[in-house]
């Protein structure tokens, strides 16, 4: 009796670190974009209305982890709102990953292995795209 009293504090535990987990993820990320926005609208809300009538697409700085980061810290406001929606894609990803660190702890098989091959799909999405 006490060891599944144990196993479900355990859990509850497991399950509010993953929630407190997801909400610091959407927090971090919306002040990181807000942030970013606030600095474009001060540097750049004066300039002239862009020419929407062509459309040239976004350079590499703004399409690759490394270059966004480079900008982060030359304080790009554009780039730092990628960094933004860089953390809110990051979010859920890290949620699989700690249920999957949740799961072996538990040593639940089944959970395991569907756990381990979603995440080895998104690493295999996010790192074989194509390159433009």
């Amino acid at each position: 009796m006490k060891n599944n009293i144990k196993k479900v504090f355990a859990d509850r535990d497991i399950q509010q670190f993953i929630g407190k987990q997801l909400r610091l993820g959407v927090i971090l990320s919306c002040s990181i974009a807000l942030l970013g926005g606030l600095y474009y609208l001060f540097a750049h809300g004066a300039e002239q209305t862009p020419n929407y009538s062509r459309f040239s697409g976004e350079p590499s700085s703004y399409t690759s982890l490394k270059g966004i980061m480079e900008g982060v810290f030359a304080l790009h406001a554009r780039n730092i709102i990628q960094l933004g929606v860089v953390v809110l894609l990051a979010t859920p990803i890290l949620r699989v990953f700690f249920s999957l660190l949740a799961f072996i702890k538990e040593k639940d098989r089944m959970y395991i292995i569907i756990t381990t091959i979603v995440l080895a799909i998104i690493i295999f999405s996010m790192t074989s795209g194509v390159k433009i």
